[in-house]
C-alpha cells in the first residue's frame, strides 16, 4: 500500500460493492475519501472487511433496495463475471437483469455517482464471445457515462506478483475533462524477496522426493538496465514436484509469486511454490496480505485456508491507488500531479 501525502477526495462518499476484505476501501480511504455503504455475500469476508474498517457490512446486494443505499460519489467494486442470458441482443440495462453487474447498473441509474471504478478478470473482454463485455459498454452508456478500461499488471506497480485484471472507469458525462484520463502506466521493478518472512509459522513447507529443482538459482535471468541489474519482473519457475502440472511448478523469490488464487490444487494451491532458505515450501498468509498491498495492521483471519481464499479474491491495493491518483485530476482538474511514495 502506498503512503498517500494529499488527501485530495476529503469530502467524497462512496459505496463498496461485492467488497471482499475492503482493497477498494483501503486505496479511496488512503486518500481521504470517505466509506458510506459497503456489501457482501461472503461472511467470512464481510467478518473480516468489519473488523479491519469498523463499520457494518450488508449482505446480498440483490436483496437491497437502491434507495435505501446512501447517496455517494464514487461507486466500487468487482463484480462476478456471469453469462448474461439475452446478450448480443443491444438492450442494455435490460439485458444485465439476472446479473450481478444488474445491480451495480441499477444502483448507478438511481444515485448517477459521478464515478464507476470497477475490477474483474481479464478474460472479461473475450467472456460469452466478447458479447458480457459489450452489454456492459452499452448499459453504461446507456446510464450516461463515458467508460475507459484497461488491463494492468499488478507486477508493473511494484507489487511482486504477476496478476493481470481489468480496470474500468466510468465517468458521468458531465463531469469536466472526462476525455483527459489515462490509465497509469508504470514499470516498477520489485522481487518477492522484499516481502518474505522470517520463518513464518503458516507456509506449509513441501518435503517429498520427487522435487526436481533444474535450476539452482535464476540470478543469471538478471536483466540490465542502464549498466545496473535490475529485478526481473515476472515469476521464473526453477523446478517442479511431481510432473509439474498446476500447483507443481517452483519459483525462484527473485522474481514475482504467481497469482494468488482462491482456488486450484496441486502441492502449492492457492500460493505457488518457493525455493526459500533452501527449502520448498508455499507462502505465509501475511506474504498474500502484502502481495496485495494490505498494510502491516491488516488484522489476518485465523484460519489459513479462509484467508488464502479471501486474499486470492482480493484486488491489488496500489495499482487502484496509482488509477484513484488518475481519476482525481479528471473529477479535479486543479489536481495535476499526486504525491505518491
Amino acid at each position: 500500500m502506498i503512503e498517500i501525502h494529499d488527501k485530495a477526495l476529503k469530502g467524497i462518499k462512496f459505496i463498496d460493492l461485492f467488497a471482499g476484505i475492503g482493497g477498494f476501501h483501503y486505496a479511496l480511504g488512503s486518500y481521504g475519501a470517505e466509506c458510506v455503504y459497503a456489501s457482501e455475500w461472503d461472511k467470512h469476508a464481510a467478518e473480516t472487511y468489519s473488523r479491519n474498517h469498523n463499520m457494518a457490512v450488508d449482505g446480498d446486494i440483490t436483496k437491497v433496495n437502491e434507495k435505501d443505499i446512501p447517496s455517494h460519489d464514487v461507486l466500487c467494486g468487482g463484480f462476478p463475471c456471469q453469462a448474461f442470458s439475452i446478450s448480443g441482443k443491444q438492450l442494455g440495462f435490460e439485458d444485465t437483469r439476472g446479473t450481478l453487474f444488474f445491480d451495480i447498473a441499477r444502483i448507478a441509474a438511481y444515485h448517477k455517482p459521478k464515478v464507476l471504478f470497477m475490477e474483474n478478470v481479464k478474460n472479461l473482454v473475450q467472456h460469452d464471445g466478447g458479447k458480457t463485455f459489450k452489454t456492459i459498454l452499452t448499459t453504461l452508456e446507456g446510464l450516461g457515462y463515458k467508460t475507459h478500461f484497461k488491463v494492468l499488471n499488478s507486477g508493473h506497480f511494484g507489487i511482486p506478483q504477476h496478476r493481470e485484471r481489468i480496470y474500468i472507469v466510468a465517468f458521468r458525462n458531465d463531469i469536466a475533462n472526462k476525455d483527459t484520463f489515462r490509465f497509469p502506466s508504470m514499470e516498477l521493478t520489485s522481487s518477492l524477496n522484499d516481502i518474505l518472512e522470517d520463518n513464518p509459522n503458516d507456509a506449509k513447507i513441501i518435503e517429498r522426493n520427487d522435487i526436481h529443482i533444474y535450476k539452482s538459482t535464476a540470478n543469471g535471468e538478471q536483466r540490465t538496465l542502464f549498466g545496473e541489474k535490475t529485478l526481473p519482473n515476472k515469476p521464473l519457475q526453477i523446478g517442479i514436484v511431481n510432473k509439474g502440472g498446476q500447483g507443481e511448478r517452483i519459483y525462484d523469490p527473485i522474481g514475482h509469486s504467481i497469482t494468488l488464487s482462491a482456488n486450484g490444487g496441486g502441492a502449492g494451491a492457492k500460493t505457488g511454490l518457493y525455493f526459500i532458505d533452501n527449502k520448498v515450501r508455499k507462502l505465509s498468509t501475511r506474504e498474500c496480505a502484502r502481495l496485495q498491498g494490505f498494510p502491516e495492521s491488516f488484522i489476518i483471519p485465523s484460519s489459513s485456508t479462509v484467508a488464502y481464499k479471501q486474499f486470492g479474491n482480493s484486488v491489488t491495493i496500489d495499482v487502484l491507488q496509482y488509477i484513484v491518483g488518475e481519476i482525481i485530476k479528471v473529477v479535479s482538474p486543479e489536481k495535476d500531479s499526486i504525491t505518491l511514495t
